[in-house]
């Protein structure tokens, strides 16, 4: 003796509005098993330290101040640019 479809379907509609599941006759997937899970943000974003206040930051704040402060990674950078720079040959006169 076979139950017919439409009386399990039913059954599965008030036993998922019971549950508080979701009804999915067909077996699609949905994608609930994923959005049920909890989100992954807070904790990647408190696994990395904070960001500490540059030295760009720090001019920018004290800049009414008028403060001459040089920036020594920034004044090596530029060096180095400077020495990588491609000038002119010369030509052995």
């Amino acid at each position: 003796m076979s139950v017919p479809r439409a009386r399990l379907l039913d059954l599965m509609r008030a036993q998922c509005e019971l549950f508080s599941t979701t009804f999915n006759p067909e077996g699609i997937r949905t994608g609930n098993k994923i959005l049920r899970q909890r989100l992954k943000g807070p904790a990647l974003a408190s696994y990395y330290p904070r960001r500490i206040t540059t030295f760009r930051e720090f001019q920018k704040a004290f800049q009414s101040l008028q403060l001459e402060i040089e920036d020594e990674d920034e004044l090596d950078r530029l060096e180095h640019i400077a020495a990588s720079s491609k000038e002119e040959a010369n030509k052995g006169k």
